[in-house]
């Protein structure tokens, strides 16, 4: 029976958790587009809000490229680079110095919505649920650094790595490998899981819509003309009443102004 609720809850749950993350996403997206935000409330408390989010978004960004490239690095890369116990050591002192941030910042933003009255008050149960769950994410990956310190020749490290692997590869039975690796990671791993398997339906679809692209996205540079500084006198003299009534324009002579960008 014990085998059937492991092969049940790290087995099969996880492509459940995955799928429902892919799918609810496209149909929130596609239905409920005006839903699609991080509901931010960063006009209240702006200091503690500040530093809160910059230290959670750092090191939760850090956090998760860490288990990206510990856990799905190709195995020969990894041996080419460093040796399992190395590995660990490194996932160890880097994720934990990250989660240690995180979950500072996370803290603070807690701190910030329960105990101002106006942020609590515009905060919906699963803008609280979600933020707890994540802080209960991130202490218990801290909660796994000690436990990890008594395993330093990579064993139990490269128990998981195969676990994550297989998920992501199909595997099957890949959930056996499980067994009898301490409760804590187990816990930590269906916490992960469960976090993504509600994100669809909270405030945590903004994930997928990081302005990356803004980068290396072309500006625009206002170009004034000397006509322009002999209108200027002209422009200041309007009153308001003529320019609603469209009298004179107070834009300047040959100022030149992005055109809209379709199909972003």
């Amino acid at each position: 029976m014990s085998e059937y609720i492991n092969s049940a809850l790290f087995g099969w749950y996880p492509y459940i958790c995955l799928t429902v993350l892919a799918l609810g996403s496209l149909i929130r997206f596609d239905t409920a587009q005006y839903t699609w935000r991080s509901g931010s409330s960063q006009l209240l408390r702006k200091r503690q809000f500040h530093w809160g989010s910059n230290l959670f978004h750092v090191g939760i960004l850090v956090v998760v490229a860490g288990h990206f490239a510990g856990f799905l690095m190709p195995d020969w890369a990894v041996d080419w680079l460093i040796s399992p116990a190395q590995h660990e050591l490194l996932a160890m002192v880097v994720g934990g110095l990250a989660g240690v941030i995180a979950i500072t910042g996370l803290s603070l933003l807690i701190h910030r919505r329960l105990i101002d009255p106006r942020i609590r008050a515009t905060s919906r149960r699963w803008d609280m649920a979600i933020i707890l769950m994540l802080w209960a994410q991130l202490a218990l990956g801290l909660l796994t650094v000690p436990i990890s310190a008594q395993h330093m020749d990579g064993t139990l490290f490269l128990t998981l790595v195969t676990y994550v692997k297989g998920i992501v590869l199909l595997h099957p039975g890949v959930a056996d490998v499980l067994i009898g690796t301490p409760l804590i990671y187990r816990v930590h791993i269906l916490l992960g899981f469960t976090i993504f398997l509600v994100s669809p339906f909270t405030r945590m679809v903004h994930i997928w819509s990081a302005p990356i692209w803004y980068l290396g996205r072309p500006g625009f540079q206002v170009v004034r003309s000397r006509q322009s500084v002999g209108n200027q006198s002209r422009d200041q003299s309007l009153t308001v009443t003529d320019l609603v009534a469209g009298v004179g324009s107070p834009k300047p002579v040959g100022a030149k102004f992005p055109q809209p960008v379709t199909g972003d």
